[in-house]
This record gives C-alpha cells, structure tokens and sequence, in this order.
C-alpha cells in the first residue's frame, strides 16, 4: 500500500480551518477515490491509480510540485496512513526507505496523536520515543492507558487493519478562503484565487468533467464604509470546457485587470457555474481501431509513415520444425505472406527463451528450480541442413537434432525442455520454452 499524508501550514488557533481541509480533500479526490481527513491532515491511497499518472514516482513528484500551492507545509509516503501522518509530523519525506519500525521507533511521542494524549505519563515512566513505548509489555499499556493508544501504534505499524470514512466528490464546487491579509487592489486577489482555481481543477478531474462558467465573489472587510456594500461578484466564461489550471488563472487575470475594488477585501469564494463532462483526449501511440473506423492494416501503415518502415514490425509464421524459427518478424507494411502450416505432434509453449537455458543435472534427471517431472516425450526434431546463414565469423549452417519433453516443475509449471542427440554431454538438458 502507498499512503501519503499533507499536512497544512499551522496557524494561531493550532488547527487547520476546516475550510482548507476540506479544500485540500476535493483536490487530492483527482488522485484516487480513497481519500480521508485524519487528524487535522489530510491522507490519501494512491497505490492502485499510480499506474495512471506514469507510476508512484511522477504521481508523488506532482503531489510534491503542486501541494505547496494549496497551503501544504509537509508531506510523506508510507505502507499505513497513520505511518504517512507521523513521518509528515517529523518531516520526513518517505517511509519506504528503511524498514517501517526503523522509522517510527525513532520518532517522538507527538507523531501521533493517540500517545500524545499521554505524553506526560509516558515521559515519567522514561519513554520519549514511540520505539521505546511498544518496547513496554501490552499487557501493562492496556490495565494503564485507554484502549486508543494500543489501536493507533497497531494502526501505525500495520499490525492492525485501518478504517477510515472517505471523502466524496460534492455534486457541486464552491469553494472558500480567508485571505492572510486585506487586499485592496483587484489584481492581488488572484494569488488567493489560483488556490481556489487549484481545488476546482482537482474537483473536476475526479468527475472527469471541465467548467464552461465559474464565478468568483468577494467578501469586503467589516470596517467598511456602508456606500461599498457587502462586496462583488465576477463570471469568468471559456469557449469550451477545460480544467486547465493556467489558462482559468490567465484568463481571471485580465477580468481582475479591469476591476475596482470599492473596499478592503477579506474573503474569496469560487463557485463552478456550468460543468460539462470532458471528453478526454488520447495520448497513445496506436489510435483505438474501433474508435477511429480504420482497420488495424491501415492504423499500422499510417504509424509505419510516421515513425519509419523499419520501426514497426509484426510477428510472421513461417513452416519449420525448429521451435525457435516458427516466427520471424517483417516490416508490418510488407506483403503478409500466405498462411503456414505448422508442424504437429506436442503441445508448443505459450512462451519461447530467446536463447536456451542449460538445466543442472542430478543422476540424469534434469532440475529447474527443483526436480522436472517428465510428462510427454519425446519429441524429435532434426532439420536444418538448408538453412545458411552468413554473419562475421562466415557462413554457418543451423542444425538442429534435438529430444524434445513436456516437464513439470513444482514451482515453476509445465516446462518444455530438450536434450541434445549426438553431442560430446549427452546428460545436457535445456530449457527453451514456459507453458502459459
């Protein structure tokens, strides 16, 4: 599992508004629908859609460049989300460097919460790091301290299973912020309103959708004069529907341009007026066939223009009763070559070794992870007096006068292995193909 913990920036009432967590939640909901709100912080699981953002590594890289837009102070990765949270508390990035109870018997009692709660006990009784407190019997910690301080270190250490209750996407987007300070000039309200625009994009992009319309108000400071009203409101709208995070910035930007702020402001609100689902664009090599009413020859001769003759291949059968030279491959623009029939007798394995693998042996019985369990055989195959090939060293000949056996293995599955006729070891065997 990869769980990865934010955590805001603190502030004087030593609590994240819940405005921001729950900000912060819409955005992570782009990343995967396992997203939660533990502890003041907000975690998320991501290892089952790391896959769709390139792997875990550009996934946490994004996470990393973009958090910090959102008021994130810090973050981390770990195997549990408790372990994510007490590693961000810590300011420790990753939790997969060392092994996990490495990590978290050197962290202190207020990486989490739970034994924080009985940090003064704990310190009396010589205990100032969390290694030191599982050091202590459970037997002891539980007739002592409330059950919650057992469950969170089993939850931290992945002793116990975690549960939490997960943050759904809102059928609508209205997001709000309290600005650090009043702004009286309309241009420097877009600072505050990039991190809006940061949480509708990441709102839309967990419904798959773009905006169309939004609308973003103002609140103005109570020590206003009463001719300034309440504050102003400003619709922003696109010609298509997008969520691009850059070009709704630029384009709020030249309406702020043009605005006069009659008051100080203090608070932002953005609101998403009109949401379309977005057709997503795909950015694969090879177009979808059915998608595109092109047959696949034409799909292929159309990539094979694009990238060269020479880079785009296809498999090609052709009659030999050596395994190895069943398949050859050919330009996929060239002409396809009449259909072959291949040779009979033996099952033909799934998958073939690109070059054969010699087998240990032990009283002539061959041995692949274990002993092989002959199953069928043999099946000969001899030929290749025909085939010439030239290379550096000269012209060779690729004679093959082989025994071929379908073997079992008990960890590996059904085998196809040969021993060589004729040659100076007649106790080698070689594997050179897996059964699916």
């Amino acid at each position: 599992m990869l769980w990865v913990a934010l955590l805001l920036k603190p502030n004087p009432n030593d609590s994240p508004p819940t405005d921001a967590l729950c900000g912060l939640a819409t955005w992570c909901l782009q990343f995967g629908p396992h997203v939660a709100i533990v502890e003041s912080a907000v975690v998320m699981e991501v290892e089952q859609s790391a896959r769709l953002f390139g792997g875990k590594r550009k996934l946490l890289e994004r996470v990393r460049d973009e958090s910090p837009d959102l008021g994130v102070d810090a973050l981390s990765w770990a195997p549990t989300s408790l372990a994510a949270l007490a590693l961000a508390r810590a300011r420790i990035r990753s939790g997969f460097g060392k092994p996990l109870e490495t990590l978290l018997d050197a962290l202190p009692l207020a990486s989490i919460s739970a034994v924080q709660a009985h940090a003064p006990t704990l310190e009396r009784m010589g205990c100032l790091t969390l290694g030191q407190v599982r050091a202590i019997p459970r037997g002891g910690i539980s007739r002592r301290f409330d059950a919650d301080l057992l469950y969170a270190m089993d939850r931290a250490y992945g002793v116990r299973p975690e549960a939490h209750a997960w943050v759904a996407p809102t059928d609508s987007f209205q997001g709000r912020l309290e600005l650090m300070a009043r702004v009286e000039y309309a241009p420097a309200i877009l600072f505050g309103a990039r991190r809006l625009l940061l949480q509708l994009c990441g709102w839309l992009a967990a419904r798959r959708a773009g905006v169309t319309a939004f609308t973003l108000k103002w609140c103005h400071d109570v020590l206003r004069s009463k001719t300034a009203g309440d504050g102003g409101e400003l619709t922003v709208r696109t010609a298509e529907a997008t969520r691009n995070l850059e070009h709704l910035v630029r384009l709020l930007a030249e309406h702020l341009a043009k605005v006069q702020l009659l008051a100080p402001v203090g608070d932002l609100e953005l609101i998403a007026d009109e949401v379309h689902p977005l057709q997503e664009k795909s950015m694969a090599l090879l177009p979808d066939p059915k998608a595109s009413g092109e047959s696949l020859a034409l799909v292929l001769e159309r990539i094979a223009a694009r990238l060269g003759p020479e880079c785009v291949l296809r498999p090609v059968l052709q009659e030999d009763h050596r395994l190895e030279w069943q398949t050859h491959w050919q330009p996929a623009a060239a002409p396809q070559p009449r259909k072959m029939v291949l040779p009979h007798g033996m099952p033909q394995p799934s998958f073939v070794l690109p070059e054969p693998l010699r087998l240990a042996v032990k009283v002539n019985r061959p041995l692949y992870q274990g002993p092989l369990m002959l199953l069928s055989g043999p099946h000969r195959v001899e030929g290749g007096w025909w085939d010439r090939v030239t290379d550096a060293s000269g012209t060779t000949t690729r004679i093959v006068i082989r025994d071929y056996w379908v073997a079992l293995s008990g960890h590996a599955g059904v085998l196809w292995i040969f021993q060589t006729r004729l040659a100076d070891d007649d106790t080698a065997w070689w594997l050179h193909g897996i059964f699916a």
